[in-house]
């Protein structure tokens, strides 16, 4: 059975089929959260590597398999390759979702804080805004980010992973990355700008 008749019955609720998904995928699937996690260095989190797998099985089912109806086997895409890509970023949203908030004060490799880079030492900060505004005004700026953007700064900032380990996890040049971060700052300092965050 190729792989889209094996997702058919799949989606179809066919119980062998069912069964053998869980036979031939349950060790890719925990190999692809395990390694998710240990690449990025969030060894903090490898106790989750259980709830994840969990939760992504039931977000292989939920709303009627609704993700897996998305599998067309387009341009030589195995099922398999399929499977780890949306673990990964299954992996990833999850995560997102139990880190903690950003901090202000929370540093990159670099030592540098949040509060350090989106500070213009040549223009205030406006002293009339408290800590609670200044992080409200910090997660609105994070949200208009893109999501890979808000994952390397997840990466950098909160977890502490280097730009060298980005770098070969995003699998782009040094000075791609740092382009990178170099063009995240600047779109949070200029959204702290017009939040009245600068002068």
């Amino acid at each position: 059975m190729d792989d889209l008749e094996f997702v058919h019955k799949f989606v179809k609720g066919d119980i062998q089929v069912r069964e053998e998904f869980l036979k031939r995928y349950s060790r890719l699937i925990y190999n692809y959260i395990y390694h998710v996690l240990t690449v990025k260095g969030l060894n903090d989190y490898l106790s989750y590597v259980d709830d994840i797998f969990q939760g992504f099985i039931l977000f292989v089912i939920e709303d009627d398999c609704k993700r897996l109806k998305c599998f067309k086997a387009r341009n030589g895409c195995t099922f398999a390759t399929w499977i780890r890509q949306l673990t990964i970023n299954f992996t990833r949203d999850y995560l997102r979702k139990i880190k903690p908030l950003f901090s202000l004060e929370a540093e990159s490799n670099d030592e540098l804080s949040l509060k350090d880079i989106l500070m213009d030492n040549s223009l205030p900060l406006r002293e009339s805004l408290s800590i609670e505004e200044k992080l409200k005004v910090l997660d609105y700026c994070i949200e208009l980010l893109s999501r890979e953007e808000k994952y390397f700064l997840e990466l950098n900032f909160n977890q502490g992973v280097s730009l060298e380990i980005l770098r070969d996890y995003f699998n782009i040049t040094r000075g791609a990355i740092d382009m990178q971060k170099s063009r995240i700052i600047k779109r949070l300092r200029e959204c702290f700008k017009g939040k009245g965050f600068l002068s």
